[in-house]
């Protein structure tokens, strides 16, 4: 028995080992995150597979809450310490949300991910990088515009002319939809015609020259342009909500809309589903392109994080080549990664492929705040008809200074 004593002493200390090494905790990781609500499914089926991935490493605490990309920004700065740890957001946001050092700088695979999204040049590096520093993960590179279509009605030649397109849509008793009443949309027709807004190197104001009279187009002429769409019988205008239940009730056979609404708009159309770059409107006498904005959207992580490097983990794997595959499949968003962007199947969809060809007449949207509410004002009384009949040359010299003004404190 004796001799037996020190191989059962050993055995008890190697079980002893062992077990303490199998009670060993789990570090607890606790994160939330902000996105829009067309996201959420997706998200979900992300995040259940970095916790799986990730299993052996942490216990994860993961919660997603409702925060429009929109209206990120303001809803940040009003308590960055309360924000989400992590948080997607459009990227002409980027400027105030890295002013206001609300991003963490992106220190984890850093030139991976810029790699990953095309280098350092690229816009969608560009879009989320301040002084050669990375601030955000590029995650969707089709948040721009496009004209939607349902085939049934139109030829690829149709779409080529917003008149054309008014015109059939009116004699079917149907509607073609924008929205006039956004900024972003009805840059559209300004930049098409040679004017221009952008944000000045303050960050808080812009430049704008949409009241302009001396040019070969005037802002007028733009203005007058726009009302006789707004009077057409063909058109309608609509926020994106209405628009999705026009395709869906059949009264809305095409429209100007992003990628985003992909999915929901084939479902609707079926197999006469078709997009195309956004066509020519009458100018002055003359046919002229639109032109877009384009934009990205990001996935930021608040400097305020507890967790940085958990946060980083998870915002990479939330935007890595693979989930940019899926968010694709899922929403038909466009992938800035460039290998996804690059697969066949990407670059089979028509909403992607519209966006292709809209990319020529297409500039980085870089407009600061006080854009917004004057075109919405403005976009507001052109798509009523001008009722009052106000002088338009007024209101667009009311609007370019409302544009142009400090922003109010």
């Amino acid at each position: 028995m004796s001799k037996r004593f020190p191989i059962v002493l050993f055995m008890t200390f190697l079980l002893a080992m062992v077990c303490s090494g199998c009670s060993k905790e789990q570090p607890k990781v606790s994160l939330s995150i902000w996105t829009s609500a067309g996201e959420q499914e997706v998200m979900k089926e992300m995040i259940e597979a970095f916790k799986e991935k990730y299993s052996d490493e942490a216990q994860f605490v993961i919660t997603i809450s409702e925060e429009d990309e929109k209206t990120c920004r303001d809803t940040v700065l009003t308590d960055p310490a309360g924000a989400a740890d992590i948080y997607t957001f459009a990227s002409d946001q980027f400027d105030d949300l890295q002013r206001e050092q609300a991003l963490l700088p992106v220190t984890d695979h850093t030139e991976q991910i810029i790699t990953e999204n095309g280098g350092k040049d690229s816009a969608a590096i560009q879009s989320s990088s301040k002084d050669g520093t990375l601030y955000a993960y590029p995650m969707v590179a089709s948040n721009g515009y496009f004209m939607y279509y349902n085939s049934s009605y139109f030829t690829e030649k149709d779409v080529a002319s917003f008149d054309d397109m008014l015109d059939i849509a009116a004699k079917n008793g149907k509607k073609v939809a924008m929205d006039f009443t956004s900024g972003w949309y009805i840059y559209s027709f300004f930049k098409g015609a040679g004017l221009d807004v952008e944000m000045n190197s303050d960050g808080i104001t812009n430049s704008c020259n949409w009241n302009d009279k001396t040019g070969k187009y005037t802002g007028k002429d733009v203005a007058e342009a726009m009302l006789s769409i707004a009077r057409h019988p063909g058109f309608i205008n609509c926020t994106d909500e209405d628009f999705i239940k026009g395709v869906k009730d059949g009264t809305i056979i095409a429209g100007v809309n992003g990628a985003w609404n992909a999915s929901a708009i084939e479902e609707a159309y079926k197999e006469n589903y078709n997009a195309a770059k956004l066509p020519a409107y009458t100018l002055a006498g003359r046919q002229v392109q639109m032109h877009s904005f384009a934009g990205y959207k990001l996935l930021g992580i608040n400097a305020h994080t507890k967790q940085p490097e958990w946060a980083m983990r998870l915002a990479a794997w939330l935007t890595n080549e693979e989930n940019q595959s899926v968010r694709f499949r899922m929403r038909g968003e466009g992938p800035s990664n460039s290998r996804a962007a690059a697969s066949k199947e990407v670059q089979a969809a028509p909403a992607i492929k519209a966006l292709s060809e809209q990319a020529a007449y297409s500039h980085l949207q870089h407009v600061a705040e006080t854009f917004w509410t004057p075109t919405f004002k403005f976009g507001t009384t052109i798509a009523g008809g001008n009722r009052d009949g106000a002088d338009l040359q007024k209101l667009l010299d009311t609007l370019t200074e409302e544009i142009t003004s400090e922003p109010k404190k």
